[in-house]
């Protein structure tokens, strides 16, 4: 997936030496969706190196992982690369780091990873400006675990950051926070690969293959210690806690059989992802699947192509959503589980089959709200406000870094950018834009309930909640979906679009049955008893499709949910 996108998604561990310094490095993702990945490679770690291109210059995720590492207390090493470029314009970084972050130019490096220039210059300031870790060697064993993964032939491996004592093969361990007890049965260090050494030390970075033998029991911010210390004289890390999902979307296994296999893939790719959560749906027309929650649309497009490549799963993935919540009154009627936000109790709102039946239940709604930070050239300023406008966007802030770069901040719902905004905004600036977006909590909204109805039975799987302003084009949409997907009846198909459980159709349409023609037979001799008979046939048909309308069901093929449920 790396390679496909030219992108890193993952965070990797490597330990080398320089100047018989032993330095562990942790590369790290820079795009949003994988913020998640930064926050947990933090805690083990001592001190960051800011790189920025040299001709691209600070990109907005360089501005949000500068926050993270200067909010955690970390020393930061501002370092250029790629300047043996012919497009680098080496002045203008050194400018803009200087206005965003106030390094002075003294403090910069400056390098090209092609060509190895100023590598050993970083290296050196590794050594010189970070501080080394404080740690006690003689003291009982404290580690945290901060990346895990699973290996087919040896189950979970985590990676560990040792803050005090030491570990070592064959000693026993046991968790703080789930209490549970593990043998290791192999400690060693990645130089990239894999490398079995005797023990990790206070201060080093490693990992550990050990007893343990269910994906869920290797949890990312773990306190490990020695089974012979005393629990309650153990001080342990916090856990980590990722941000809230952004996303949601349905995954269902294309062959219903292969459920269970789809299950065990989930659950060792999200090892190795901790950011997802994972919950059982039910479909209708696809059978069992997963609800899943995602950091961003990357997130979810990353981690379905590595499920597919590293585990052959052929799975169905529906358009993403929000998460909505109702603030709810003081009643019994609503028997969801209900959450405290900001003092107010509330419900979330996953999908369509959430929404609460009695408005009258309902004090007002919230939607995700983020803050999205842009880089631009000031050429697209005009244009680009206008895009984050009709998104319902309100600008924070508007700052320019040097003659031609912006850096603009806005507070936009997220369900405005879930979909396509991203598309349209690099369409618009021609892909001379960069852009980070954070969770920034939730705000009070105008939505409504999409109620798709087939034959005045509703659909929940096509149904949707949006706001308000949405509402009308969206129901053209499906609606107009359905009546190319679902195959003619013998019996007359009434598509209709409702708000929520009223009988009022926003849109609708009908797809007319298939008729059996056998007026025919008769070639037109209606003589005697004929006309009575015809008239008889008639009416007979009649009544056995108004029989079929009410106890049938209407047959929606597979195809058609897949295609209704793709945006």
């Amino acid at each position: 997936v790396e390679r496909e996108r030219g992108i890193t998604v993952k965070a990797q561990s490597c330990t080398m030496f320089h100047k018989d310094c032993m330095l562990n490095l942790i590369d790290t993702p820079g795009h949003a969706d994988f913020s998640f990945e930064v926050s947990r490679s933090l805690t083990a770690t001592n001190g960051i190196l800011l790189l920025v291109a040299a001709n691209q210059g600070v990109q907005a995720q360089t501005v949000a992982n500068f926050w993270l590492a200067f909010e955690a207390g970390l020393t930061v090493i501002p370092v250029i690369n790629k300047v043996d470029l012919k497009s680098a314009n080496v002045p203008r970084v050194v400018s803009q780091m200087g206005n965003l972050f106030d390094f002075l130019p003294s403090e910069i490096l400056y390098t090209s990873a092609k060509n190895g220039t100023g590598i050993d210059d970083v290296l050196d300031a590794i050594v010189e400006r970070l501080p080394p870790p404080k740690v006690e060697t003689h003291s009982p064993l404290r580690a945290h675990i901060f990346d895990s993964w699973y290996e087919t032939h040896h189950g979970p491996v985590v990676c560990v950051a040792v803050h005090d004592g030491v570990i070592s093969k064959g000693q026993r361990i046991r968790t703080y926070h789930s209490d549970c007890e593990y043998e290791v049965l192999v400690v060693g260090i990645m130089i990239p690969n894999m490398y079995e050494v005797e023990c990790l030390c206070a201060g080093q970075v490693g990992y550990l293959l050990t007893t343990m033998k269910s994906v869920q029991d290797a949890v990312v911010g773990e306190t490990l210690y020695d089974v012979n210390n005393e629990r309650n004289m153990v001080q342990p890390m916090p856990l980590i806690t990722p941000t809230p999902p952004c996303i949601y979307a349905s995954i269902y296994p294309t062959n219903i059989n292969e459920y269970n296999a789809l299950r065990v893939a989930l659950y060792k790719l999200a090892l190795n992802d901790s950011s997802v959560q994972i919950q059982h749906s039910n479909s209708t027309a696809l059978g069992n699947g997963f609800k899943i929650g995602f950091s961003g649309h990357l997130h979810m497009e990353v981690f379905c192509a590595r499920l597919e490549q590293e585990y052959d799963a052929d799975i169905t993935i529906t358009a993403p959503s929000v998460e909505y919540r109702a603030v709810i009154k003081d009643n019994q009627t609503i028997i969801k589980k209900v959450l405290l936000y900001n003092g107010q109790r509330v419900i979330r709102l996953l999908d369509a089959s959430d929404f609460p039946a009695y408005p009258s239940d309902i004090d007002h709604f919230l939607e995700p709200m983020i803050k999205l930070t842009l880089l631009l050239s000031s050429t697209y300023c005009e244009h680009v406000e206008r895009l984050c406008v009709d998104a319902r966007g309100e600008q924070v802030e508007n700052n320019a870094l040097d003659t031609d770069c912006i850096m603009q901040q806005w507070r936009l719902p997220f369900a405005e950018v879930c979909m396509d905004f991203f598309e349209r905004l690099k369409r618009i600036t021609s892909g001379y834009v960069t852009y980070n977006y954070q969770w920034d909590g939730f705000q009070k909204a105008t939505i409504e309930l999409l109620m798709i109805n087939i034959n005045d039975l509703p659909i929940y799987e096509f149904s949707e909640i949006m706001p308000s302003n949405q509402i009308k084009a969206r129901a053209k949409e499906i609606v107009k979906k359905l009546k190319e997907e679902i195959p003619r009846q013998q019996y007359e198909v009434r598509i209709k679009a409702t708000l929520g459980q009223t009988k009022k159709a926003l849109v609708q349409t009908v797809i007319a049955s298939i008729k059996k023609d056998f007026t025919g037979r008769l070639k037109g001799n209606f003589g005697g008893s004929g006309w009575e008979r015809f008239c008889k046939k008639l009416s007979d048909q009649r009544k056995g499709k108004e029989r079929m309308k009410q106890l049938g069901q209407v047959q929606v093929p597979k195809e058609a949910f897949i295609n209704v449920l793709r945006r």
